[in-house]
């Protein structure tokens, strides 16, 4: 069971029905690395107090370390969680560990020429947090977030990805992909597809090999999985500290 300490809610923006993020306020969530997760918490009804009784789930945050914290989460219709999460207002109270935890970080990728960031839904969250910090701009020279999702609505941090690319011309690219539709701007098809086909490298004018890349992998079991043997294709093998490799990846559920 975490540490939980208070928090507030402080903004709570809305990018489509059930799809939303939370930006919490507290001081006391202790230093950590952009990438990690963090479990955020509330009491059950009638149960307020009982520590024994929060329900709570682990998210991966989707800012770097400071007094407000952002997370980007997808309602769950049946959850136990999500729900109380979407009815959340400004200023009302929820719960979050004081210590994260996890590996998915920089720090535990290997170095190269092109880091690869790669997601689909809520899995663009920890990319989020660590673009807002210096170190995967001074440590990779070309950068490339791809985020793939069902519909155009489910997009999300579109504005904030284009000013990047405008801000690192040449050195930064997004790439969104759609299953569902097709619209301006995007690649239609699932991401490991459009790996193996060279639209994503096409679109990106990057270079996805063995001996230029790291790939880091959040999102859905099924594009992690498929995506590892895409890449498994070009000799590119799973990051470890006893045997280096190319990809990092995050099972995100």
């Amino acid at each position: 069971m975490p540490k939980w300490c208070t928090a507030t809610v402080v903004d709570k923006k809305i990018w489509t029905e059930g799809l939303f993020t939370l930006r919490i306020a507290t001081d006391e969530v202790q230093p950590f690395l952009s990438g990690q997760f963090l479990h955020l918490g509330l009491f059950p009804q009638g149960h307020e107090e009982d520590d024994s009784k929060i329900i709570n789930r682990p998210y991966s945050v989707a800012s770097p370390h400071g007094q407000e914290l952002e997370f980007f989460i997808v309602l769950v219709d049946d959850g136990e969680l999500t729900p109380h999460l979407w009815k959340l207002k400004n200023g009302d109270a929820i719960l979050v560990g004081q210590k994260a935890a996890g590996s998915f970080t920089l720090k535990k990728s290997p170095p190269s020429e092109v880091l690869w960031l790669v997601a689909t839904g809520t899995g663009l969250a920890p990319y989020i947090a660590m673009l807002r910090t210096n170190e995967p701009w001074e440590n990779y020279d070309k950068i490339c977030v791809v985020h793939g999702v069902r519909q155009f609505s489910d997009l999300a941090y579109t504005e904030e990805l284009s000013a990047l690319e405008s801000q690192h011309p040449g050195k930064f690219k997004m790439i969104q992909s759609l299953t569902r539709e097709e619209a301006n701007g995007t690649l239609k098809g699932r991401i490991p597809g459009l790996f193996e086909n060279g639209e994503i490298e096409s679109a990106s004018g990057f270079q996805c090999r063995s001996d230029n890349s790291t790939v880091m992998l959040c999102g859905n079991p099924a594009m992690l999985d498929t995506m590892e043997e895409v890449l498994g294709k070009r000799e590119m093998k799973r990051h470890r500290s006893k045997s280096p490799g190319q990809i990092v990846l995050e099972r995100y559920w």
